[in-house]
């Protein structure tokens, strides 16, 4: 990595207000980069962690995109709008009374995979258009439901009274709106809700306590000191198996061959890390049977 080709990922603490949109664009202008994109939205209300992908580290965005997430999330019952979020206009105010025992009894409800319905303020295309482009014209459009994987739910906080609020943190898949789920476990006591913050504190391994605002990052632009923030791309993804290769298996790798399993000591279904001995990220392979097959080649 020089200081005219950056390559890394880089973590950022997203502040409410902002689209990721509104981030990607923001650091490419600063710090004058042309590649940078970045992996799983967060809507405009929430905060928390966002990838970033810049230079060739935008073409793995895609493992990112696809590992569990975890948010937490705050939640007013009884109280109904049009976004399932405090963005939105009021629908329905009705009174819930429950205690912190009922919630969490409904929790095992929506463990494991479950079917929700992505809600109209969403980016999700329907008919080769973004929902909340239909949602801003005032329609309202069928949507089919979706499995998603809940795989964990904990209540962290509850206040009782006649619009009760709680903090909850959810592990889940890619694919999964915290804003539906709050709302479903609201039907399940038998009333409505809408999230009132969100925020995403992990995305795989990957922390919200490792990353840093885009206002500081912008300012360490002159200094370029936002390239020791750079994470490289083989420790981000240390989420898979890493193999070091040398020699002839390394140059295959570097032109995309496929290689059978045992030339890289590997025979684990799934994805790999494939880096040289200076640690750096080659490739990403896949292993399927006994063959690995190049999904990303960085060299």
């Amino acid at each position: 990595m020089t200081a005219l080709d950056p390559v890394g990922v880089l973590l950022v603490d997203k502040e409410s207000g902002w689209t990721s949109h509104d981030v990607v664009a923001k650091i490419r202008s600063s710090l004058k980069i042309k590649k940078v994109g970045h992996a799983g939205t967060l809507d405009p209300l929430a905060t928390g962690l966002l990838v970033l992908g810049v230079g060739r580290a935008t073409r793995l965005l895609r493992y990112f995109q696809e590992a569990p997430k975890r948010y937490t999330a705050k939640i007013c019952f009884g109280v109904a709008t049009d976004t399932l979020d405090s963005d939105g206009a009021i629908l329905t105010r009705e009174a819930m009374r429950f205690e912190a025992a009922d919630l969490e009894a409904v929790f095992g409800r929506f463990s494991g995979v479950i079917m929700q319905i992505p809600p109209m303020v969403s980016a999700r295309r329907v008919e080769g258009r973004r929902l909340y482009e239909f949602a801003r014209e005032g329609k309202t459009i069928e949507r089919e439901a979706r499995p998603v994987e809940i795989y964990s739910m904990q209540l962290l906080d509850f206040a009782p009274g006649n619009y009760p609020e709680a903090v909850i943190e959810v592990a889940c898949s890619k694919g999964t709106y915290v804003r539906t789920l709050a709302d479903d476990l609201a039907r399940a006591l038998g009333g409505r809700a809408h999230l009132t913050a969100l925020r995403r504190t992990a995305i795989g391994s990957l922390l919200v306590e490792a990353a840093t605002t885009v206002s500081t990052i912008v300012s360490e632009e002159r200094t370029e000191e936002w390239h020791g923030r750079l994470i490289n791309p083989a420790v981000a993804l240390a989420d898979f198996p890493s193999v070091e290769i040398t020699g002839d298996v390394a140059r295959a790798v570097e032109n995309g061959m496929t290689l059978a399993g045992h030339h890289l000591g590997n025979t684990q279904e799934g994805l790999l890390r494939i880096v040289n001995e200076k640690g750096r990220l080659l490739a990403v392979y896949r292993m399927a049977g006994k063959k690995a097959f190049p999904e990303v080649v960085l060299s």
